[in-house]
């Protein structure tokens, strides 16, 4: 993979990593982030890259995304149990 490319996936991560931070929107973005991470890292290990500061946070705010939305749904589903047993139901 030519370094070119790389940069342009740790870019890629980082903009993907933004919008996972979103909660059940940014799931996609999300995955794909992290699967930019895991492929740079398998064939750059030992090798030096300029946006790895990029593609670190790229992997982080995915991570973190993904964490809001493993809370957010459950929550969302519990708030609306409680919501329909407390009108009546």
């Amino acid at each position: 993979m030519p370094r070119i490319i790389v940069i342009q996936l740790s870019l890629r991560a980082f903009v993907c990593g933004i919008i996972g931070v979103l909660p059940v929107i940014g799931l996609v973005p999300g995955l794909y982030a992290l699967s930019c991470w895991v492929r740079i890292r398998r064939r750059y290990r030992d090798e030096w890259n300029p946006a790895s500061n990029y593609l670190r946070w790229g992997s982080v705010l995915a991570v973190l995304g993904l964490g809001i939305t493993a809370v957010s749904i459950p929550a969302a589903i519990l708030w609306l149990a409680i919501y329909r047993l407390q009108a009546g139901g």
